[in-house]
């Protein structure tokens, strides 16, 4: 029994959609539709596609738009009151007046709250990195062989880096103790990050006389979101300075950390020839896209479509072999690192699955739509989730794990 295959397993429930909806939207003028396909995009390719989806009642991302409009005055001011519990602004056509609030916050605390709530951004970048980390961590302990060191002089680079010594060491040794030095990155023991180092003294004396320099990756994305909670934080200097803080700890931390070791563990980019639009889809192959940003998953994907059996399996139901394409940001890692043509980016992952052409789309986590599900059941599409971070109704859940 342990050795059987794991099944993916359906999200809550599968969605559809509505027919009268799609009529409705179908009923479209054509003068209309012809400008609205224009409005769009510049991408000659995607053009057709918006245009089939305005005539056949499909929705999209720019529809949903529209549908929302207009605009929250207080959003698009950027005072929204979202994060204020003790009170919500009443719903009227001008910017909201502090005084109308039951805890008088004023409109530039506001401003500040919901700036500094772009702390989840960094909490999802740092997260990513971690997940990278982990994944070399477990190489280095000889948790898992799936994965291995791409890039050995990079890995030793970096080791000496951390004060890690290198001689005389192999790179699952190396490994294994950059991924636990890494690892401790995002607690608060050492409080300084590593990698901040390499920012010019002159920019490191400019953090230290403002009090931003990062301390911990984890520590400040806590310390940034406990600010904004109620009844903690009123001055927004104070509340701004915390969140750039909070970004120097994701960009000089998670995301460098899972930029580094995305290099050591799948080679660093190089200058590559590669196609990008939607017509990299191939209508005589079986055509799978990549969708996230984590490459710990679309590393195994290039694997699986080059497997030998998997493409025998492929011509003996008609198709001439499997093609395998990228969306957003886990397009880019593979564009740059394997050469893997690219779909197209973020607002491109419903029309590629429009086209008609591709059997399944496999994402991780950051950047997916949880409109593919309704989108894909219009066609034949297999919508296909691999973290357990990102549960989406709808989705076939088949979890990878590094280990």
């Amino acid at each position: 029994m342990g050795d059987e295959e794991p099944k993916p397993v359906l999200v809550r429930e599968r969605l559809d959609v509505c027919e009268l909806d799609r009529a409705r939207m179908s009923l479209l003028n054509p003068a209309l539709v012809v400008q609205k396909r224009e409005e769009r995009t510049i991408d000659e390719v995607a053009k057709p596609i918006i245009e089939m989806a305005l005539k056949e009642g499909l929705e999209t991302v720019w529809d949903r738009y529209e549908m929302q409009q207009p605009s929250c005055k207080y959003c698009e001011a950027g005072i929204s009151c979202a994060r204020v519990y003790d009170g919500a602004v009443p719903d009227h056509p001008a910017p909201p007046d502090p005084r109308r609030l039951r805890c008088r916050c004023r409109s530039h605390m506001l401003h500040g709250t919901c700036w500094t709530r772009f702390a989840t951004g960094a909490a999802a970048h740092s997260d990513h990195g971690r997940d990278i980390v982990e994944t070399l961590y477990l190489v280095g302990s000889g948790k898992t062989s799936d994965y291995s060191i791409a890039d050995p002089e990079k890995l030793r680079r970096l080791c000496q880096e951390y004060g890690i010594k290198t001689e005389g060491a192999d790179d699952k040794k190396c490994a294994g103790e950059l991924g636990r030095a890494m690892i401790e990155e995002y607690g608060m023991a050492k409080n300084m990050l590593q990698l901040t180092g390499r920012a010019p003294k002159a920019t490191r004396d400019l953090w230290d006389a403002a009090g931003i320099t990062p301390r911990g990756i984890d520590r400040e994305i806590v310390d940034c979101m406990h600010r904004i909670q109620m009844g903690v934080g009123a001055d927004y200097v104070n509340i701004l300075l915390q969140g750039l803080r909070c970004s120097l700890s994701d960009g000089w931390g998670g995301s460098m950390i899972g930029t580094d070791i995305s290099d050591v563990l799948f080679g660093t980019p190089e200058i590559r020839t590669s196609s990008v639009n939607l017509g990299v889809l191939k209508k005589e192959y079986v055509n799978i896209a990549v969708h996230g940003h984590n490459p710990v998953l679309s590393e195994m994907i290039v694997r699986a479509v080059a497997d030998q059996e998997l493409v025998s399996l492929a011509r003996a139901n008609g198709a001439q072999g499997i093609n395998l394409v990228g969306l957003c940001c886990t397009g880019s890692e593979l564009l740059m690192r394997k050469g893997v043509p690219m779909a197209g980016n973020h607002l491109n992952q419903e029309l590629v699955i429009m086209t008609g052409a591709l059997e399944a789309m496999v994402v991780d986590y950051q950047c997916i739509f949880p409109s593919l599900p309704r989108t894909a059941s219009c066609f034949h599409t297999l919508i296909i989730s691999t973290s357990p971070k990102a549960k989406i109704p709808g989705f076939l859940l088949l979890w990878l794990y590094p280990g």
